[in-house]
């Protein structure tokens, strides 16, 4: 085993086989249920595990790790399932000549081959499927696209799978099928679950069908009051809170608000619990029509805040600060001069329900209350015991501008040993300006001189945490923010410390990071702790 770094209160345990990493998951429970672990994350020959720094560290879970026994090799057999495909997939042709084969060759060693899940991560529904006898063993793209269709069936490594929504990736892509594979409206969301057995069929060449188990769509809910109306949502506004830790095992990751600090700040100013959702409000633009007296406020990225009374009357607000509003105002956040996010936050809160745990929307997953647009309503919470207003909250952070050099601390590992001491070196060296291809998802980020590798096998699926930096094929990191894919196949440098997470998610595009490591990359040891 190897026990590798990959944040403050994350680590990644390296195994020898895919049954070792199912055996291992198994007994970590006990660990997960005693607290010391908070999560973890199963792929393909890791386990990527977050714990509590205050009460356990790396060296201390590392050395509980080594005593187990993790000699099973049995994957439990699970509900067979048949899924058709049009075989029709971008990279059908190249996945043929890679593996020195037909494209006919190619379907028939999917379709008469069965597969089974191993586990499940990168997106809710997104399951690993391994097939012994397919010999279907592809690299991924050299550079992920930033689009792949829902439903798109794909190879990488020696895994299949299906995407579940549309989203990124960089696996290979052979066919598409109408099969949902993950419905939040289901009883059981995710269709496949570690065990699942799927056999692929050609659906130009079969009638088979399979007959999902009927979901129940909730009815319109209908608010006793409208309290605020959307009259521009902007470039993106959606509802955050702290998002949905715990979600994992059904490839869901944290997401939440982008700067956790603001949110927590807005909600502090009005008396509210700190979790409270909020609209988080992406470069400003935002307007709204008030119908009801209300206490508002906004904090995060700058921004003209510009009230509009019934009567004619306009006024400027101050962030940071309780906003009185009264029926017939409208309220208007400027553009942003600083930073990216604004949180808009009412006392009392939004009348909203959870979606797992959350009411925070995952710009990858889909999941939670659906991004707001024009002529959206929303009531207030009115039956609720509240707190003191705040007038003493001030920004947590120095909010960037696009010319602005924005440094972030750092840890190395988990892969760092897998590029060159140059790419290293550059890595912290050079300038990486935000491009415009990011998002909440992560920072696409471009620098004069790409990052080369020492090491050039195909890295199999393992977890990734918020903060990671991950370097794709083309050497360009992706800096990867709260809605990133819970696994990846691209090796992780490094990985931005936590405390500097909000920061991060406040860079504007065309600004520069410089990256600073906090230590230098070394592998835990535990042989000097008994117990846990």
């Amino acid at each position: 085993m190897r026990f590798l770094p990959v944040n403050i209160d994350a680590l990644i345990v390296e195994l020898a086989s895919l049954e070792q990493t199912m055996a291992l998951t198994n007994s970590l429970q006990s660990l997960l249920a005693q607290g010391n672990i908070e999560e973890i994350i199963p792929a393909a020959r890791t386990i990527l595990i977050h714990y509590n720094p205050i009460t356990i560290d790396a060296n201390t879970i590392a050395n509980h790790i080594v005593k187990l026994d993790i000699t099973s090799d049995v994957i439990t057999s699970g509900e067979q399932i048949t899924i058709p495909v049009r075989y029709n997939g971008e990279d059908l042709d190249q996945v043929a000549q890679y593996l020195g084969i037909t494209v006919d060759e190619v379907i028939t060693r999917h379709t008469s081959n069965e597969y089974q899940v191993a586990f499940c991560g990168f997106a809710p529904g997104f399951a690993y499927m391994v097939s012994k006898t397919a010999q279907l063993d592809v690299p991924r793209r050299q550079s992920p696209r930033v689009r792949i269709p829902a439903g798109s069936v794909a190879l990488a490594g020696e895994f299949s799978s299906i995407y579940p929504q549309a989203s990124p990736g960089g696996w290979q892509l052979i066919g598409i099928t109408d099969v949902a594979v993950w419905d939040i409206y289901r009883e059981q969301p995710a269709l496949f679950k570690p065990g699942t057995r799927v056999n692929f069929v050609d659906a130009s060449k079969t009638a088979v069908q399979y007959h999902l188990p009927a979901a129940k769509r909730p009815n319109s809910v209908i608010y006793p009051t409208s309290d605020i109306k959307i009259l521009s949502a902007g470039l993106q506004t959606l509802l955050q809170d702290n998002g949905r830790m715990g979600q994992a095992a059904l490839g869901i990751s944290e997401s939440g608000a982008m700067d956790k600090t603001a949110l927590h700040s807005a909600n502090r100013v009005l008396g509210n619990p700190i979790n409270e959702a909020a609209l988080e409000i992406t470069q400003g633009g935002f307007s709204a029509q008030i119908n009801s007296p209300m206490l508002v406020a906004v904090t995060g990225a700058a921004c003209e805040i510009t009230i509009s009374t019934s009567t004619g009357e306009k006024y400027q607000a101050s962030m940071y600060q309780p906003i009185q509003l009264e029926h017939g105002d409208t309220i208007c956040l400027g553009h942003v001069k600083n930073g990216v996010r604004s949180y808009f936050a009412v006392r009392g809160g939004f009348e909203v329900s959870p979606i797992l745990t959350s009411c925070s929307f995952d710009t990858l997953a889909q999941v939670g209350p659906a991004p707001l647009k024009v002529g959206d309503t929303l009531a207030i919470k009115h039956q609720q015991k509240l707190n003191p207003v705040s007038l003493t909250q001030t920004p947590a952070l120095h909010y960037p501008s696009s010319n602005d050099v924005v440094e972030l601390d750092i840890v190395l590992g988990p892969r760092t040993d897998w590029f060159t001491k140059q790419a290293i070196s550059l890595l912290t060296s050079q300038l990486w300006q935000v491009t415009p291809a990011s998002n909440r998802i992560g920072l696409r980020l471009l620098g004069d001189t790409p990052l080369a590798r020492e090491k050039h096998q195909e890295l199999p699926s393992e977890g990734t945490c918020i903060g990671a930096i991950q370097i794709p094929a083309n050497g360009q990191p992706v800096l990867f923010l709260n809605d990133h894919p819970l696994t990846g196949g691209y090796p992780v440098i490094g990985a931005v410390c936590n405390y500097h997470l909000d920061l991060a998610g406040q860079i504007p595009v065309n600004a520069k990071i410089k990256f600073n490591p906090i230590g230098i990359f070394k592998e835990f040891e535990g042989s000097h702790v008994d117990h846990v």
